[in-house]
């Protein structure tokens, strides 16, 4: 009997879909990486963005840094900051909580964070994040992105951004619902793994009160715009 027991204690231990970390193989690892770093050129004015992440962490807990943003005619338009907590909850999914700042445009946002990142069916790299302030301001913000592969090297990455809000908010432009869309296609050369130059055409959309108060401003609501640029991590 004591025998049976032990046999499926280590089966179960060896079960696929176990999240574990073993003492003897769990290191301390770290990853940086610019998923996009570009120029962009539309109908509006020619702009750098980039959207860069940071990880330092073991198996189940590491601590993420985020930053994306936009720059234009000499001054930065768009910009944000997370730092998370991530801990995993089954194989490919994690579940992150921390902090964001929105740096611009103007007055300054303070977010709590949660939300899920991971591999959806057929491999979708996806994350979503709620986000809440102290005032009752509320966001809801949906990733994805999958990567196609022609070849080792040659692989072209279609992805979304999906952004929701709970409320207007004047003094930011945003409008409540849905604020707005982009979506991206980009062609990369992995010169090597760690580096991919690249070309695409990206396009965005704002919604409802968000492209009115664009208008107002006398904004652009949509674009279609060209991008070079490259992916690199260290």
């Amino acid at each position: 009997m004591k025998t049976t027991i032990g046999l499926l204690a280590a089966l179960a231990l060896l079960a696929p879909g176990q999240v574990r970390a073993h003492g003897d193989d769990n290191p301390l690892l770290g990853k940086v990486m610019f998923d996009q770093l570009e120029w962009r050129d539309g109908a509006g004015d020619g702009a750098l963005v980039w959207d860069g992440e940071a990880w330092l962490g073991r198996d189940l807990d590491k601590l993420w840094f985020k930053t994306e943003g936009r720059r234009s005619e000499g001054s930065t338009k768009e910009a944000e900051v997370q730092a998370l907590y991530s801990r995993a909850l089954a194989p490919f999914w994690d579940i992150q909580v921390g902090w964001r700042s929105d740096l611009q445009p103007k007055p300054n946002r303070n977010w709590l964070a949660l939300g899920a990142r991971g591999l959806a069916p057929y491999w979708f790299d996806t994350d979503v994040t709620l986000f809440a302030d102290a005032d009752g301001r509320t966001a809801l913000r949906l990733k994805a992105r999958y990567d196609l592969l022609f070849t080792q090297r040659l692989i072209l990455a279609p992805d979304i951004e999906i952004n929701l809000h709970g409320q207007d908010d004047r003094a930011t432009d945003t409008g409540s619902g849905l604020s707005d869309v982009e979506l991206g296609l980009r062609l990369r050369y992995e010169i090597r793994r760690e580096f991919a130059p690249y070309v695409g055409v990206v396009g965005w959309r704002k919604f409802g009160n968000s492209a009115d108060f664009a208008r107002n401003q006398g904004e652009r609501s949509d674009d279609l715009e060209l991008v070079v640029g490259a992916r690199f991590w260290f």
